[in-house]
């Protein structure tokens, strides 16, 4: 990587990561739908004019059914569940549940796409397994209480990224990459309106919270999308999935940081597990035997 492609992808990671903390801040006020279609608004309101200025506008209209079912599945749905399950989870476990996303899209390539399914793909998926029950096994309890059904949220919501990312594969890979960011939050937007209207809180939202998610909707969704696509563009994709690690670490240290949230042993180990399992699932890490 060039020292460019270096900063982006550190910025990326800090900017996902900080959405972690944005998400605990303007939560609890906004409501996860409202949060979520500020959020996406926001950043379809960047992104659409930068699509125009770029003579890519008619990608929108020749693609909307693909970009609208993107928009459900790869962004309103997993935001969703993050945002929620961030009521209940802090920012740092969020983060790093939301790392399980690059297992989950190589377990669903298995599944859906055919594609082989390698000791080394198996041993990630395994891992990072591991990792999860580690990570969650003093959260959750017996009974499908709130943090429970938090941690399946956020597992819910990178299980998606994982069949996003896959859709996008194999039916969005001739769609230029700012129009696919460009349509998923447009399409995000449209669909999360009325139930928004509907859910908006019926007290004053604090301008901490609106600073929260007007930040969010800027930086930690257009800009990072953004940059997200510079590095796929000069790096490829490989090395830009490479940001998966960088943001359970930001979401971590922001969230103990600017909310005092702890950052626990189980934490940390559960965090390096998930990593590693990540790491073999996507071909970042091989194990030393042939074939794999």
């Amino acid at each position: 990587m060039r020292g460019r492609d270096v900063v982006d992808l550190v910025a990326l990671g800090f900017l996902w990561g900080a959405s972690f903390l944005f998400m605990r801040i303007a939560g609890p006020e906004f409501g996860a739908f409202a949060l979520v279609e500020v959020r996406v608004a926001i950043a379809a309101c960047v992104l659409v004019p930068m699509l125009y200025a770029k003579g890519q506008f008619d990608q929108l209209s020749d693609n909307w059914t693909v970009l609208g079912i993107l928009g459900v599945h790869n962004t309103a749905l997993p935001f969703l569940l993050l945002t929620w399950a961030t009521l209940f989870l802090s920012a740092g476990i969020a983060g790093i549940l939301n790392a399980t996303a690059p297992i989950f899209a190589a377990l669903v390539a298995w599944a859906w796409l055919g594609e082989k399914l390698t000791i080394n793909k198996a041993t990630g998926l395994l891992v990072g397994t591991v990792g999860v029950w580690l990570l969650v096994r003093d959260q959750v309890g017996a009974s499908m209480g709130d943090t429970t059904l938090a941690v399946i949220a956020a597992l819910g919501g990178s299980l998606l990224y994982g069949i996003g990312g896959n859709f996008t594969r194999r039916y969005a890979s001739k769609i230029k990459p700012l129009a696919i960011a460009t349509g998923s939050q447009v399409a995000a937007a449209l669909v999360l309106l009325p139930v928004a209207v509907i859910t908006w809180p019926d007290t004053p939202i604090s301008m901490t919270a609106w600073a929260a998610a007007i930040v969010m909707g800027l930086f930690s969704t257009a800009l990072a999308y953004i940059l997200y696509f510079r590095l796929i563009a000069n790096t490829g994709p490989t090395n830009a999935i490479t940001v998966t690690y960088l943001i359970p670490l930001f979401a971590m240290v922001l969230g103990a940081l600017v909310i005092d949230e702890p950052i626990t042993v189980s934490m940390l180990v559960g965090c390096t597990v998930i990593l590693l399992g990540t790491a073999l699932a996507t071909g970042l890490l091989r194990l030393p035997l042939r074939g794999v």
